[in-house]
């Protein structure tokens, strides 16, 4: 089977790395961008882009900037609306989320996501887990193998973020298209059809939306453990509108959705490549494993596999005032591209870092962000990925894969279509 992880000489490397373009990045880079990263840091860790934003590469600038909220805005109107188009269903989308804005609807959204995903909340939510996962693992093992993506990593969370929004299961089918096709719309060159598949997801959604938020103003559910029953009646007399409450409804989903399906499919490949550190996970799980004592050990894996192949590659922001990171001065008004994926892999923080070390301590990954924008569903994913990624290494310890995953193509998010595999 070919290499999962191609290989890339250093020649190779700064080529790419002397003229990047988001807008125009060639096929190997997708398949392993972390040498151009690499070269990035080296050469141009603040690097002004074709377009005149700034491409960010080192982990200690990417914290600078995640700290200072004061001087990095969030919020995309003024990026997005060119590339959107001022009438358009994807420009109303990301730019009233959670994630692309600032306080106070970033403040006010995010306290009421984060009363419904409680520790007791989230606890309460692993019986549940682990009878969906083990339901999959029975279907895998009933054929033999499958596919890690389509019968298993990408069906989990649709379900769990189904179960948090109270969507009936028979309304479900179309969640992850959705989904898909919203987030693509974040890649930094669209074709038409993307573009256009973005907007009809978008509406589509919203149409759902509106009358499942109907339903649920009539039956409420318990706003404890129901994110949707939570929004609609707020908290402390502050409410959302309309507006604000069925996008931050699709974004629920869609920072739930694909950054754990990839969490969940990144892992089980990349111990493919890595069959010592799979031999080390197996061995501590044992033939009968303790899963509550196991806890520590695997929220550890789960974030040495987040460092290591982050499912969010990149982030943004916006200067709303002159001012300087990793001593480059940049302009009242400059974009900016946190690359994440860089800043996972940075020698000056991780030692060894383009080795996936399961045992990894101290690790200060990015893949959830930083400071007020950090992700409020991280516990929630944590939990996925242990249950997950434990429970099918316990059940097929010698699962291989068949044929040599297909990757996504996409520079934001980086996972993988398709993975066929065989459990012995």
């Amino acid at each position: 089977m070919p290499s999962i992880t191609p290989a890339m000489t250093p020649e190779r490397a700064r080529e790419i790395a002397a003229g990047l373009d988001l807008r125009a990045l060639p096929a190997d880079f997708y398949a392993n961008p972390y040498p151009v990263y690499a070269a990035l840091r080296e050469t141009q860790p603040v690097r002004q882009m074709p377009d005149g934003s700034y491409f960010l590469t080192r982990h200690a600038d990417l914290v600078a900037v995640y700290r200072d909220a004061q001087a990095f805005s969030s919020d995309k109107k003024v990026e997005f609306t060119p590339k959107y188009g001022a009438a358009s269903a994807l420009l109303e989308h990301h730019t009233t989320s959670l994630v692309f804005n600032d306080p106070p609807l970033h403040t006010r959204v995010r306290k009421l996501i984060m009363g419904a995903l409680t520790r007791r909340a989230i606890s309460a939510m692993e019986p549940g887990l682990i009878m969906l996962v083990e339901g999959l693992l029975d279907g895998i093992e009933a054929k033999g193998g499958g596919d890690l993506i389509e019968d298993f990593a990408s069906a989990i969370p649709v379900e769990v973020i189904g179960n948090l929004l109270g969507v009936p299961h028979a309304d479900r089918e179309p969640l992850r298209a959705w989904s898909l096709a919203i987030l693509g719309a974040l890649e930094p060159k669209l074709t038409p059809e993307q573009e256009a598949l973005g907007n009809r997801s978008v509406t589509e959604f919203l149409g759902y939306l509106r009358g499942l938020v109907a339903e649920r103003r009539q039956v409420p559910l318990d706003p404890e453990h129901d994110v949707l029953t939570r929004l609609i009646e707020g908290e402390n007399g502050e409410q959302l509108s309309e507006v604000e409450l069925l996008q931050n409804c699709i974004f629920i989903l869609n920072a739930g959705h694909e950054t754990t399906t990839n969490l969940i499919g990144n892992a089980l490949v990349a111990l493919e490549e890595w069959p010592a550190q799979k031999a080390w996970l197996l061995e501590r799980l044992g033939p009968r494993p303790d899963w509550d004592a196991l806890e520590p050990l695997l929220t550890v894996a789960v974030d040495e596999f987040l460092r290591f192949e982050s499912s969010n590659q990149l982030g943004n922001r916006r200067a709303v005032r002159a001012c300087e990171v990793g001593g480059v001065a940049l302009p009242e008004g400059a974009l900016v591209t946190l690359c994440i994926a860089a800043a996972n892999r940075d020698p000056a923080q991780f030692s060894t870092p383009d080795v996936l070390d399961l045992a990894r301590v101290n690790n200060r990954h990015l893949a959830f962000g930083f400071g007020i924008h950090q992700c409020a569903g991280l516990s929630l994913a944590r939990l996925e990925g242990r249950v997950a990624i434990g429970r099918f290494l316990a059940r097929f310890p010698r699962y291989r894969l068949t044929e040599a995953p297909t990757r996504g193509g996409r520079a934001r998010f980086r996972g993988f279509l398709k993975a066929p595999f065989s459990v012995a």
